[in-house]
C-alpha cells in the first residue's frame, strides 16, 4: 500500500490574528465588504463618533471635509477623547485606535447609549488606512498623535515620523474649548480598485443624523471639487422633520409622532458574573400616510441607521397591524363581503401601503448582528415598541387624530385590502386558465387519432348532434366535442366566471394551447376549429358565444385563420334519387323552379341533429361537398357585440330589456306588429 504524502498540516499551520491584523485579513466581517459601501463605512465610523458626543448632549456641531488626496477628516466640538495615560504607558488615545473592543462606550460610562458598541470602529478605521492624524483639544491644549501604517508615533521638525506612544503638543487653546479631529488615508491596496467615497451618500448620511439629534448642526465640505462650498444641515424638529421630507405626493394624514419610555431586564456579566441589569429604552415614532403606494420605513438604534430593521421595526409594524385591524377597520362595510372567506383582515403590506415611517429606539448596549450594525437583535426591544406605538397609534385612530384623515386612511386600507384580493384571484384565474390545457381531455370528447394541421375539432350542440357527427366524420382526423347549454359570454363576465363554466373549460382544455397571454397557437392539437351550430336563434346565439370565448382567451386562432363555422342547410328533399339541399329560402324556391319540386316536398331542418349521418356527413363534414366559413377578427368581434345583444334580449334581466325596447321602440313599424 502506497504511503500517504504529508499534507503540511501541522501545529505550524494554526495562525493567530492579533491585533489590527485581523481586520486587514478579514476587512469583510467589520465593514461588510471592500467596495464603495466599506469604504463609506469608514467615513461611518468616524462620523458616528461625534454624532454620539452629540446626543450625549456634548457636542453641538460636526464638521466633515472630503480632501482631494483621498483622505477624510471629521472633527467635532465634543468632550474629546481622553489623553491621559493607561497603567502600561500608553494614552487612552493610543488605545481607542489600536486596540479592538477598546472603548468609553460599554456598560453606563461616559455614554448612557449610542451607535459604536463593539469598540472596534476607530480601531478599524486605522487598520483600514495607510495614514491616521488624530488630535484632540483639552486641558488648554491641542495634543496631535499619528499612526503610520498602525504605528503610533508623531513627526519630528526634520520631517522623519518617530515611533512612540507620547503625544505630541501642537498647539495652546482657550482652556474651555474640547473636541477631536481625525484624518485618515484609506489603504487603497485594500479596497477595489473603483471604490470611491461619493458626496451624495456622505451627504444623504450626514443629513440625516441631524434629523436624529435635533439641535446638532453638521456641515459637509468636497474639496475634491474646486469651488465647491460647504453645504450646512440640521434640523430642530427631528424624526417629524425627516418623515415631511421622505413624503412624496399628496397627504393623507399629517405626521403622527408618538414618544415613549419603557424598561426591560437583561442578564449581563458584571464583574465577571452574570447580573440582572435593569434598562431604560426611549421610543421615537414618527409617521405619515401619503397617497401612493410605496412604503419607506427607516430605523434607528440611538444614532446607527438599521437598514436591515431587526426586533425595534418588528414591534412596529406588528403595532401597526393589530390596531388596523381592531379599530381603524373594524365593522367597516365595505369588507363584510370578504368576511365569509375570513379575507377581510389588513395584512402588513395593505396596512403600510404609502406609509413613510421613522422608527428610532434608545438603549444602552443594544446587540446587533453582525459589526456592520445592520440589524437589530435585542430581543426584548420589540415588546416595548410593540406597546408604545400600539398605544399611540390607537389614541390617533380611535378619535384623537382629524376625522377626515382617520377616514381616508381607513379607506386606502380598504381599497388596499380589496385590489389585493382582486389581483390574487386573477392571477389564480390566468394560473388556472393555463393549467387547463394540461390536464386530462374532458371526457365528452370524442377525440381523433392524429392531431396537427389536418386535424379538425367539430364543436356541435349537445348529444343529439354528437351522434350523428360522430358517425359521419373521419375519425382518423376529426374530433367532436359536444357543448350542453351555452357558453358563458366571455365578453362581460370575469375571467373567475370563465375558469369555473365547464364548457368553456372542455373547449380550453381539448384545443391544448392555453389561454390569454400564454396562448401558444403551435401547441393547438388541430389545425382548425369548426362550429357546427343549428341554423335558429339559438345556434345563432350559441356560435356568438363561442367565437366571443376564442376572441378574448385564444385569439390567435383567429389571427391564423383557424376558425370556421360550418353552413348546414335549411331545406333538404330528392329529386330523382340525387339529394338536393337549400341553404336558404330564395335558393329553395329556385330549385324548386328548376326541378319542378312543391313545397310541401321540402324537409325543414330544425337543427344539426335530426339530419340522419349520411345527410351530415355530405352537408357538414365531407371537405369535399361541404361549405365553411372561416371567421376573421371583425367577424369575431361583430359576434361579440351580438353576444351581448342577446344577453339583453334573452337574458334574465327583465328591466334590462325592457329599457331596450323602450328606447328602441321607434325603430319599429307599427303596421308589422300584430296587435
Amino acid at each position: 500500500m502506497a504511503k500517504k504524502k504529508p499534507t503540511g498540516y501541522d501545529a505550524d499551520s494554526i495562525q493567530v490574528l492579533e491585533g489590527l491584523d485581523a481586520v486587514r485579513k478579514r476587512p469583510g466581517m467589520y465593514i461588510g465588504g471592500t467596495g464603495t459601501e466599506g469604504l463609506h463605512h469608514l467615513v461611518w465610523e468616524i462620523v458616528d463618533n461625534g454624532v454620539d458626543e452629540a446626543a450625549a448632549g456634548h457636542a453641538r456641531r460636526i464638521e466633515v471635509v472630503l480632501h482631494p488626496d483621498g483622505s477624510v477628516e471629521v472633527a467635532d466640538d465634543g468632550r474629546g477623547i481622553p489623553i491621559d495615560a493607561k497603567p502600561d504607558g500608553r494614552t487612552a488615545l493610543e488605545v481607542v485606535f489600536t486596540e479592538l473592543h477598546a472603548g468609553g462606550k460599554f456598560g453606563s460610562g461616559a455614554y448612557s447609549a449610542s451607535g459604536g458598541l463593539h469598540g472596534v470602529g476607530a480601531s478599524v478605521v486605522n487598520a483600514l488606512s495607510t495614514k491616521l492624524v488624530a488630535e484632540v483639544d483639552r486641558n488648554g491644549a491641542t495634543h496631535r498623535l499619528v499612526f503610520n501604517e498602525r504605528v503610533p508615533g508623531n513627526y519630528v521638525k526634520s520631517g522623519a515620523f518617530k515611533a512612540t506612544s507620547k503625544l505630541a503638543k501642537v498647539k495652546t487653546v482657550p482652556k474651555g474649548r474640547t473636541g477631536s479631529r481625525i484624518r485618515f488615508w484609506p489603504d487603497t491596496e485594500i479596497f477595489d480598485p473603483d471604490a470611491r467615497i461619493d458626496y451624495d451618500t456622505v451627504r444623504e448620511h450626514v443629513a440625516r443624523v441631524c434629523f436624529l439629534v435635533p439641535g446638532l448642526t453638521v456641515s459637509l465640505h468636497d474639496k475634491r471639487v474646486k469651488g465647491q462650498k460647504p453645504e450646512t444641515f440640521s434640523a430642530a424638529g427631528g424624526l417629524a422633520d425627516y418623515v415631511d421630507m421622505m413624503s412624496v405626493g399628496e397627504n393623507v394624514t399629517d405626521v403622527i409622532t408618538i414618544k415613549d419610555e419603557g424598561t426591560f431586564t437583561e442578564r449581563v456579566p458584571v464583574d465577571g458574573k452574570m447580573t440582572d441589569v435593569e434598562r431604560p429604552c426611549t421610543v421615537d415614532v414618527a409617521l405619515r400616510w401619503v397617497k401612493g403606494y410605496d412604503t419607506k420605513i427607516v430605523s434607528f438604534v440611538n444614532t446607527i441607521p438599521t437598514h436591515e430593521g431587526g426586533t425595534h421595526v418588528a414591534g412596529f409594524e406588528r403595532a401597526l397591524s393589530y390596531v388596523s385591524n381592531g379599530v381603524l377597520l373594524k365593522d367597516t362595510r365595505k369588507l363584510k363581503k370578504l368576511a365569509k372567506t375570513k379575507d377581510d383582515r389588513a395584512t402588513p403590506s395593505d396596512v403600510q401601503e404609502g406609509l413613510i415611517a421613522a422608527v428610532k429606539v434608545t438603549f444602552a448596549e443594544p446587540q446587533f448582528k453582525g459589526q456592520t450594525k445592520g440589524e437589530l437583535g435585542t430581543p426584548a426591544v420589540q415588546s416595548i415598541v410593540y406597546e408604545s406605538v400600539k398605544n399611540g397609534f390607537d389614541t390617533w385612530a380611535g378619535g384623537g387624530g382629524k376625522k377626515t384623515q382617520i377616514n381616508a386612511l381607513r379607506d386606502k386600507m380598504v381599497n388596499a385590502i380589496i385590489n389585493r384580493i382582486q389581483a390574487r384571484q386573477a392571477l389564480d384565474n390566468r394560473r388556472k386558465l393555463a393549467n387547463l390545457s394540461s390536464t386530462g381531455m374532458p371526457d365528452k370528447l370524442a377525440d381523433c387519432r392524429r392531431h396537427g394541421p389536418e386535424a379538425e375539432l367539430l364543436i356541435v350542440e349537445g348529444n343529439s348532434a354528437a351522434g350523428p357527427a360522430k358517425a359521419g366524420r373521419d375519425s382518423s382526423i376529426m374530433a367532436v366535442l359536444p357543448l350542453r347549454g351555452k357558453v358563458v359570454n366571455a365578453g362581460k363576465a370575469t375571467l373567475k366566471q370563465v375558469v369555473d363554466n365547464a364548457e368553456a373549460q372542455a373547449l380550453i382544455t381539448a384545443i391544448g394551447a392555453g389561454s390569454g397571454p400564454d396562448f401558444d397557437v403551435e401547441s393547438s392539437r388541430y389545425g382548425r376549429i369548426i362550429i357546427l351550430c343549428d341554423a335558429d336563434v339559438d345556434g345563432s346565439h350559441i356560435r356568438c358565444l363561442l367565437l366571443t370565448l376564442i376572441y378574448h382567451h385564444m385569439r390567435p386562432l383567429l389571427e391564423h385563420g383557424m376558425v370556421y363555422a360550418a353552413q348546414p342547410p335549411l331545406f333538404a328533399t330528392k329529386v330523382r334519387g340525387e339529394n338536393l339541399y337549400a341553404y336558404s329560402d330564395a335558393e329553395r324556391d329556385q330549385l324548386s323552379a328548376t326541378h319542378k319540386v312543391a313545397m310541401d316536398k321540402w324537409k325543414r331542418f330544425k337543427g344539426l341533429g335530426e339530419m340522419n349521418v349520411d345527410e351530415l356527413a355530405e352537408t357538414t363534414l365531407n371537405p369535399a361537398t361541404r361549405v365553411l366559413k372561416r371567421m376573421s377578427m371583425d367577424d369575431a368581434a361583430r359576434m361579440a357585440e351580438a353576444a351581448d345583444l342577446f344577453d339583453v334580449l334573452m337574458g334574465s334581466d327583465v328591466a334590462t330589456r325592457r329599457d331596450y325596447i323602450i328606447e328602441n321602440s321607434g325603430l319599429v313599424d307599427p303596421e308589422l306588429l300584430d296587435i
